[in-house]
C-alpha cells in the first residue's frame, strides 16, 4: 500500500435503519472507515454485527423499504455514493466497485450461461461488442483458474461446483477492473481445500491488479493471514480497528479479546471445550446510547451503561471504542 496515498473509499458516520412492523432496527450506527489503493481491509464480527449490511449500504444494494440509509457520507472518486442518482450508482457498481456475494448459487442467475453473465457488465460498463466481450470473458475465467474456459462459457451455474461458482463470481466482480473489491464471506460455504484456493487466488489477483479489497468474514484465521488492517464490528458499530498484527497481538476491546479466545488451538494441547462468548448480540430497536457489549462484558462498569464510547486512539493507527483499559485493568483515562 503506498504511503500517504489518498483513500479510494472514505466512509463517514454511515447509518442504516430497517423500518419494520415491529419498529425500527438500527443496524448500522455511525460507522466510519477508509481504505487506500492496494490495501486489504478485513471486517470481522459475529453474525448480526452489521458487516454485510454496512457494505451493501454503500452501494444501495439493500431493498428500500425496509432499509433506509439515513446518514453519513460515502466518498468514491469525488462522488458521495449516498447522494448520487440511481443511474450514476448503477454505473459505479461493477465498474468502480466490485462485489462478491456470499452464496454464488443464489447470486448467479440459473437461466443464463456463465459466459452471458460475465459478458453483461463488460458490454454495459466497458463498451465491448459481443465478440470482444466473449474474448475478455474467456480471459477472466482463465485468470480465476477455471480450465477449458472457452467451453465453460456455455455452461450454466448448476454445472459448476461450489468452488468453481465462487471463481465465476470473482471473475464477474473483476470484469471491469474495479478500484475496490468487496468480498462478502466468499469462502463460507466451501470446504477447507477450496477455501485455501480461493484465498490464494484473491491474494494473487491483489498483487497483479493492485486493487483495494474489503474482505468480510467471521474467520479470524483467514484475516490474520491476508489482511493489512482490520475492523472489528459489534452492534452495528466498529469497536476496534488497526493494523491486523497490532489488533491481534494486543487487542484492546473485550469483544476482540473474546473473539480471539474462540479460535481453536492447533498446538496439540489436551483437547478441551471451545470458548464461547456468553449471551446474544443486541437487537438495536433504538440508536445505542450506551455500550452495546456491556451485557456480555466481564469488565463493564457504571459509565458503560450511561454512555456509548466513541473510538479512542490507543496506538499508531489503532483505536478502540471502550472505556476499559486492559493495561491497568480499570477505567481508561478518557
Amino acid at each position: 500500500m503506498p504511503d500517504g496515498a489518498q483513500p479510494v473509499l472514505d466512509v463517514k458516520d454511515l447509518k442504516t435503519v430497517f423500518k419494520t412492523r415491529s419498529g425500527d432496527i438500527h443496524a448500522v450506527n455511525t460507522v466510519s472507515f477508509e481504505i487506500r489503493p492496494g490495501e486489504l481491509l478485513g471486517v470481522v464480527g459475529e453474525s448480526g454485527s452489521g458487516k454485510s449490511v454496512t457494505m451493501m449500504s454503500l452501494l444501495g444494494l439493500l431493498p428500500s423499504p425496509p432499509a433506509d440509509v439515513c446518514g453519513g457520507n460515502v466518498m468514491f472518486d469525488g462522488t458521495d455514493l449516498l447522494k448520487c442518482s440511481a443511474d450514476h450508482l448503477r454505473s459505479i457498481r461493477g465498474a468502480g466497485i466490485g462485489f462478491i456475494f456470499q452464496d454464488p448459487m443464489t447470486s448467479l442467475n440459473p437461466v443464463f450461461t456463465v459466459g452471458f453473465q460475465i459478458m453483461e457488465p463488460l458490454r454495459t460498463h466497458m463498451g465491448f461488442d459481443k465478440a470482444g466481450a466473449r474474448v475478455r470473458a474467456k480471459e477472466l475465467l482463465e485468470l480465476v483458474g477455471i480450465p477449458d474456459a472457452e467451453r465453460r462459457l456455455k455452461d450454466y451455474p448448476h454445472q459448476f461446483s461450489g468452488g468453481m461458482r465462487q471463481r465465476v463470481m470473482i471473475a464477474i466482480a473483476l470484469a471491469c477492473d474495479p478500484k475496490v473489491l468487496i468480498a462478502d464471506e466468499p469462502t463460507t460455504a466451501l470446504d477447507v481445500t477450496i477455501q485455501a484456493q480461493i484465498i490464494e487466488l484473491v491474494r494473487d489477483l491483489r498483487q497483479k491488479l493492485g486493487m483495494a479489497i474489503v474482505w468480510i468474514t467471521h474467520d479470524l484465521g483467514v484475516i490474520a493471514g491476508i489482511a493489512d488492517r482490520i475492523l472489528v464490528m459489534y452492534g452495528g458499530q466498529i469497536v476496534e480497528q488497526g493494523p491486523v498484527r497490532t489488533v491481534f497481538g494486543d487487542p484492546q476491546h473485550p469483544y476482540t479479546r473474546a473473539l480471539l479466545k474462540t479460535v481453536p488451538s492447533i498446538r496439540g494441547e489436551k483437547a478441551s471445550k471451545l470458548n464461547v462468548i456468553e449471551g446474544q448480540p443486541p437487537i438495536l430497536t433504538a440508536e445505542p446510547k450506551s455500550c452495546s457489549f456491556r451485557a456480555r462484558c466481564t469488565h463493564a462498569f457504571d459509565r458503560c451503561t450511561r454512555e456509548n464510547p466513541r473510538r479512542y486512539p490507543v496506538g499508531n493507527s489503532h483505536d478502540v471504542a471502550c472505556f476499559w483499559d486492559p493495561a491497568t485493568g480499570g477505567p481508561r483515562n478518557v
